[in-house]
């Protein structure tokens, strides 16, 4: 799910509001509340929020030939499919679709106002993510139980993730807890200080392997390379462990013992 802070710029012109400006004073615009006047029906399809329509009712601005404008801000929460294949390197694309809910492409005919698509004026950076671009075009659908065309308007958010916080924080120090492993074969084999070694590796990359977890979205269409990448570690590491651990040794000392019992005499019986 993506949440975006967005102002949404309706203008269509309404003919029924057109006036003469010196029969009413000069007066070359009006603000008058939507709901007092027609609007287009435009909303979000791919919604993931409680209410349908997110926006604010803001006053429209009427001008005196007819046109009006409304640009309604909203916080909009739309749905995303996530690719974590290679995260934390990963771009993500995410799809917002307009149309109107009650009027075909013969009633309603909806264009984009900038073919580039969105205005990026106003953007405010994201520490969390880098805005590629947003694109939008228009849609055109025909469905089989109507003749009429069906309109939306789908931009597409084009985001790519900032690797800072998590090279820092997640892949460097894997790759130098997991490069400590070449210090493990320059000690002896039956030596403690190489199993300690390798069980403290074992242990710091399973934290790793926790706070990435913690970090990714939880969805299963795709397993990430460096979790996989961990495990595999993880894995290389735990053989090292077992094969470094001494052979047991209990069943040898129990045969190999020698017996200070006094066997049993066999005594007379009566």
């Amino acid at each position: 799910m993506v949440v975006s802070n967005v102002w949404l710029n309706l203008e269509w012109v309404d003919v029924n509001l057109r006036w003469n400006t010196s029969e009413f004073g000069g007066i070359q615009d009006l603000r008058i509340p939507p709901h007092k006047i027609w609007k287009p029906d435009v909303l979000m399809y791919n919604s993931a929020d409680e209410k349908i329509d997110s926006t604010f009712p803001t006053n429209v601005v009427v001008r005196n030939n007819g046109s009006c404008t409304y640009i309604p801000p909203g916080i909009f929460k739309s749905t995303c499919k996530i690719d974590i294949t290679w995260f934390p390197f990963d771009d993500q694309k995410c799809e917002m679709k307009f149309g109107s809910w009650t009027y075909d492409g013969f009633q309603l005919d909806l264009r984009l106002a900038n073919e580039e698509g969105g205005d990026l004026s106003t953007y405010i950076t994201n520490g969390e993510w880098i805005l590629i671009g947003l694109p939008g075009v228009r849609n055109e659908i025909f469905y089989a139980c109507c003749p009429e065309p069906y309109i939306d308007i789908t931009f597409t958010i084009h985001i790519r993730r900032r690797t800072l916080y998590y090279g820092f924080n997640l892949i460097i120090p894997c790759v130098l807890i997991s490069s400590m492993t070449l210090l493990g074969f320059t000690l002896p084999p039956d030596s403690g200080e190489k199993l300690t070694l390798g069980v403290t590796i074992l242990l710091s990359l399973t934290v790793f392997l926790l706070q990435l977890a913690e970090t990714m979205p939880p969805t299963s269409d795709a397993v990430s390379i460096i979790g996989v990448t961990i495990l595999l570690s993880l894995s290389v590491f735990q053989m090292l462990v077992t094969e470094t651990l001494p052979p047991s040794s209990d069943a040898v000392s129990i045969i190999g013992a020698p017996s200070n019992q006094t066997p049993l005499r066999n005594h007379p019986s009566f």
